[in-house]
């Protein structure tokens, strides 16, 4: 009985330590988001630029899927090839909006397989059957769906609400994009551009760290400065396989290639993932 009454007691002591920890702890997580929410920045001025941003890069993937789909339309294959990847890229340098509006994004940009097959459309619908099948036929009902959802993002950007978690978290989303599909040369399987989207999330990630940076160096100047840094190299490397208005077929890089691309996109990502902590929005 009196080991059975000391083990009773020790059981206790120790709730009541975890206890007095948890209390401790969520008291600490209390301070922490109250001293975020006092300390938080305000970013309308930079929610309406980023918006004017959106709304031009909405405009001219527009006008270059119109072009794209005048030459899919006119059986021009070479000049549709060329043009595919400068389409996809003013997408995917607002990406994170175009996701938040529901099944537009599936619609737009599903690869084989991500939805059933019967409601696959969209580039990766016409990317097989111009790379695999070599041909750009029987894809007018794909061609016209993708226009009008062109024309839908277009419509919905202009008023869609930008929260400021969202935007703040929109950079690392997009370098997230990179390195879940991009670096491994999953998303552009048939036409392997992907190198393209690669740049193009990267684009879309700076340019929101462009415009939070006075308040990110005014909070933490040595965040970015790294920031800028790491934006500038990884930039920089992708620049070399650049031709033209075009980049490299993903098959051509080396293993190495490779590897440094996705070292950069991580060490890009570790300051990034701070900035809405930084500024009291997260």
């Amino acid at each position: 009985m009196k080991k059975h009454a000391k083990l009773v007691t020790m059981t206790i002591a120790t709730s009541l330590i975890v206890v007095g920890c948890s209390t401790k702890t969520e008291t600490k997580s209390t301070v922490e988001n109250k001293n975020n929410a006092q300390n938080a920045v305000h970013l309308d001025s930079e929610i309406t630029s980023y918006r004017e941003y959106v709304v031009s890069q909405s405009e001219e993937f527009i006008s270059s899927t119109q072009k794209f789909v005048d030459a899919i339309n006119s059986g021009n294959i070479n000049e549709a090839k060329r043009l595919y990847p400068i389409s996809r890229s003013y997408y995917e340098r607002i990406e994170p909006i175009a996701e938040s509006f529901g099944d537009l994004d599936p619609k737009i940009d599903a690869r084989e397989g991500d939805v059933p097959a019967n409601e696959w459309s969209g580039f990766h619908k016409i990317e097989q059957t111009l790379w695999v099948n070599n041909t750009t036929k029987g894809l007018e009902k794909v061609t016209e769906q993708l226009m009008s959802d062109a024309k839908y993002l277009r419509a919905k950007v202009e008023t869609a609400k930008i929260d400021p978690i969202l935007f703040v978290t929109g950079p690392v989303e997009l370098l997230n994009e990179v390195s879940t599909s991009k670096v491994s040369g999953e998303e552009e399987r048939y036409s392997h551009t992907d190198l393209a989207d690669f740049a193009a999330n990267v684009e879309g990630s700076e340019k929101i760290a462009q415009l939070l940076m006075p308040k990110i160096k005014e909070k933490n100047l040595k965040l970015g400065s790294t920031i800028e840094t790491r934006f500038h190299e990884l930039m920089s490397n992708l620049n070399k396989y650049k031709r033209g208005d075009q980049y490299v077929s993903y098959t051509e890089l080396k293993k190495d290639e490779v590897k440094k691309l996705s070292q950069q996109v991580d060490a890009l990502a570790e300051p990034i993932s701070k900035i809405g902590t930084t500024l009291g929005v997260n």
